[in-house]
């Protein structure tokens, strides 16, 4: 595995991954309720693994795209101190070698599981990963946002979800914006340069290079970067999934900003307000749009998959894709936003507290009972 370099605490929620708190603003009693009237609802609910979530597609941001050629690095070393220039020159001039790019490394810490990340300039990076990875624009968009682009496999290691926010002890929110296979082993993710030094990365550390397949010196390198360097030859870890079946090896395809199923986003939504169940929000989503099949606008003018209220979205509504924009439309944008007014009503504490925070939501306690029983129904149906 990849030397860990620095580790930051991260806050643990209980029974799974970090989670983290929306906007903590507590809505006073007089605020408007989201809607007015829930809607009717169709006797069969629809599995939520099955719907996917509608609105427009992600768009270029403009960074990245096709046109890049990938030059996939045959090794992967960590020395234990910054590389000096020279080696970095030496380590060009080793035979087969053809490419030579040194970047920050360092870890944070998850539910005391630790993720190594490799922090580096988008733009000088792109050609270090496979092809369908460099080719994708809204991957290199989100590192230059200061998000997480995770490797594949480390996301369904550590069941973490696509468009989920995790908070940093001591450090930021980072948001996982993308999933890729990475084809670094040891490496769990990649983030900016500029987020990788707030982190407090060691810089300098991680070096790769690209040449001849199975070709460039492990002794060499070692030599170079001294004997506690750890050496990785990714060409004999590619060689070994190669060989694993076809049902074992790791998807190829890149996952951007938006989860598949409404399933997935209501579990990425109520990460941003711990103690808040995914379920909830299910359940509120099914009641007022049932999974955005009926958006409105109703009778008393509420709008989109969780029909919020015009004046309320605009204090609660967030950017829950990363698209730059608060559509009151989009289920990427509702769902986070009625998990960020659920949690500014202390929805995340339980028990009173959450009946109290659907009851704002709607003022019905027919409504909240409507809610908590869906909730339940939820709870073992995808137990």
């Amino acid at each position: 595995m990849l030397m860990v370099i620095a580790v930051l605490a991260v806050t643990a929620g209980a029974g799974g991954l970090v989670l983290i708190l929306g906007d903590d603003v507590v809505k006073t009693t007089a605020q408007e309720p989201v809607r007015r009237q829930p809607r009717s609802q169709p006797s069969a609910a629809p599995r939520l693994d099955q719907i996917v979530p509608t609105a427009e597609p992600v768009q270029d941001f403009g960074q990245g795209g096709p046109g890049v050629t990938s030059t996939p690095p045959r090794i992967l070393a960590v020395a234990p101190g910054a590389v000096p220039k020279q080696a970095r020159f030496r380590l060009g001039e080793l035979k087969h070698v053809q490419k030579v790019i040194v970047v920050d490394a360092g870890a944070v810490k998850v539910s005391g599981t630790g993720l190594n990340l490799l922090a580096v300039n988008p733009a000088d990076f792109r050609s270090w990963t496979p092809q369908p990875v460099a080719d994708q624009p809204a991957v290199w968009s989100a590192l230059a946002r200061g998000e997480l682009v995770a490797d594949t496999a480390s996301m369904r290691r550590l069941g973490m979800i696509l468009g989920a926010v995790y908070q940093v002890d001591g450090g930021p929110r980072l948001r996982v914006a993308a999933s890729a296979p990475l084809g670094l082993k040891g490496v769990d993710g990649l983030v900016s340069a500029d987020l990788g030094r707030s982190l407090g990365f060691a810089p300098g550390v991680a070096v790769l290079l690209h040449g001849k397949p199975g070709k460039i010196s492990e002794a060499g390198v070692r030599k170079l970067l001294g004997k506690n360097a750890q050496v990785v030859m990714l060409d004999a870890a590619e060689r070994a999934v190669k060989r694993q079946e076809p049902e074992q090896q790791q998807p190829q395809q890149v996952n951007v900003g938006r989860p598949g199923s409404y399933l997935e986003l209501y579990k990425a939504a109520a990460t941003r307000c711990p103690g808040l169940s995914w379920t909830v929000l299910a359940a509120i989503g099914q009641v007022e749009s049932s999974h955005g099949r009926n958006n409105g606008p109703s009778s008393a003018g509420a709008l989109g998959p969780m029909q919020f209220m015009p004046a309320t979205w605009k204090h609660y509504g967030v950017d829950g894709d990363g698209d730059g924009k608060k559509d009151i439309w989009s289920p990427y944008d509702a769902v986070p936003g009625a998990a960020n007014y659920l949690c500014a009503n202390k929805a995340g504490q339980g028990g009173e507290r959450l009946r109290k925070a659907i009851w704002f939501y709607n003022h019905s306690w027919d409504y909240v009972n409507k809610v908590m029983g869906i909730a339940d129904a939820y709870a073992k149906t995808y137990a």
